[in-house]
């Protein structure tokens, strides 16, 4: 094994990457909502939880995606991305990204079954965001596919 090098970043370059990352999240948030500038106030969150990771999407009320975040795109690796910890952590980034747009009310729509469900919804309400209405929208099969034939030996 050679030597381990490590990249590190002057303070110049991490502001100008940062103006970089800023500038392309307004020209976003710009397309969005063309030719009126209209301050949007009021958004939806979708939280998709599984076993293995969990996603949250912050979209306007027509449903056009503002901003995503999910735990694996925080951080977090392997098993530990389905923790409800993990979840938690990238509901706080999401609730800051949506002040900085300019969401202050938003309505929940959840999806899925992992761990992350419900830790996800309490940090979003922990950050000062308003929830006006939390749904559950996890698809549920009615009758489903016909089972397969009894096995004969």
């Amino acid at each position: 094994m050679g030597k381990k090098r490590i990249v590190t970043q002057t303070e110049e370059e991490i502001l100008k990457e940062r103006e970089k990352v800023e500038k392309a999240f307004k020209k976003g948030v710009e397309k969005k909502v063309p030719s009126k500038k209209v301050k949007i106030t009021e958004g939806r969150a979708y939280i998709s939880s599984s076993y293995n990771n969990t996603i949250i999407t912050l979209t306007d009320p027509k449903g056009n995606v503002l901003t995503w975040t999910s735990a694996g795109n925080i951080g977090f690796k392997g098993t530990k991305k389905g923790t409800p910890f993990a979840a938690s952590k990238a509901a706080e980034v999401l609730a800051q990204r949506a002040k900085k747009i300019g969401i202050e009310r938003i309505k929940i729509l959840v999806k899925g079954i992992g761990g992350g469900r419900d830790s996800a919804i309490r940090s979003l309400a922990g950050q000062g965001l308003d929830i006006i209405s939390i749904k559950d929208i996890t698809p549920i099969p009615h009758d489903g596919c016909r089972p397969p034939k009894v096995r004969r030996v």
